[in-house]
């Protein structure tokens, strides 16, 4: 009888109140989309590092015609060089994995070809492109072995980590999702705002009702329970939306378009979006209890 009763009125504060239930279900669902953008975009940085870290190349840059390394003194890298830095590189597998030859002219080439569609493309000189050799190691982190033996060696310009520019790329990538977890985390403070005034005008608006329950001997957990259900369902309502979104996003965004368009990049699927689904409802869900208990509570001292 007693939960009969409590969800009797749990139904019709939702019914007498839909604007402002409204109102909480989409505020939640924008926020917790925000944030599970934001946590989404962290495992897609992480996922792409463990990718790109096993692909990692280092290139060892050789001295061409007026070349832009400074290390090159103006010299030009002889063919009895080249044939020496081969021969190195052969005797180093372990920890080279592999590596290959681009010519000045094949690097120019690809560089254009990939920049084809940008001012980059028209802007660039074949001066800064000069000869190398790409290795590919079989530990990552192996970098400094490479760079110590050939760094300073004669016909080297320069030995690049490719590891170097992830690095500052994948910074990038984090400060772009951080930044979304940060407005999601603003737009959390607004839902609880709004949480709490829409609990303030429903018990405003019922206030006779209240008053006669505790008239006739009702505790306070019985006349806070329906306000506490009313907002817990909004806000599920609206994570539920939310993780939908995310599902939306992924499913179609990501899995359906981004993996097909990059197929030389890792993407996050849908194992992560439900992943995190627990933690945006589990913790709205707390958030909406939470919330409806100390506003209520300030209420009913009043």
């Amino acid at each position: 009888m007693r939960l009969t009763f409590l969800l009797g009125e749990t139904t019709n504060g939702l019914r007498r109140n839909v604007s402002m239930t409204v109102s909480v279900v989409l505020v939640t669902m924008i926020s917790m989309y925000l944030l599970g953008l934001g946590l989404l975009g962290q495992r897609q940085v992480d996922t792409m590092k463990d990718y790109w870290y096993d692909r990692v190349q280092v290139s060892i840059f050789l001295c061409v015609d007026k070349s832009i390394y400074p290390a090159c003194a103006g010299t030009v890298t002889t063919d009895a060089q080249r044939a020496q830095i081969r021969s190195q590189l052969d005797s180093m597998k372990p920890p080279v994995k592999e590596y290959f030859y681009e010519s000045q002219d094949e690097a120019f080439a690809r560089f254009k070809e990939q920049f084809k569609n940008s001012p980059l493309g028209t802007q660039a000189t074949k001066r800064a492109f000069a000869d190398s050799f790409r290795v590919s190691l079989t530990d990552a982190s192996k970098f400094d072995v490479i760079a110590s033996s050939f760094q300073g060696a004669p016909g080297v310009g320069k030995v690049q980590d490719q590891k170097q520019l992830l690095n500052r790329f994948f910074s990038f990538m984090n400060v772009v999702s951080w930044s979304a977890i940060a407005l999601a985390i603003l737009m959390v403070v607004c839902v609880v705002l709004l949480m709490a005034t829409t609990i303030r005008q429903t018990a405003f608006s019922r206030r006779r009702e209240t008053g006669i329950m505790r008239l006739v001997g009702a505790s306070n957990f019985t006349i806070q329970v329906p306000f506490v259900l009313e907002t817990l369902i909004a806000s599920l309502l609206g994570s539920v939306l939310g993780v939908g979104l995310l599902w939306a996003t992924v499913r179609y965004g990501v899995s359906g378009y981004l993996s097909t368009e990059m197929l030389d990049t890792a993407f996050i699927g849908m194992a992560d979006v439900w992943a995190i689904a627990p933690i945006v409802v589990g913790g709205i869900a707390v958030l909406a209890v939470c919330t409806s208990a100390v506003t209520l509570r300030r209420y009913l001292r009043v």
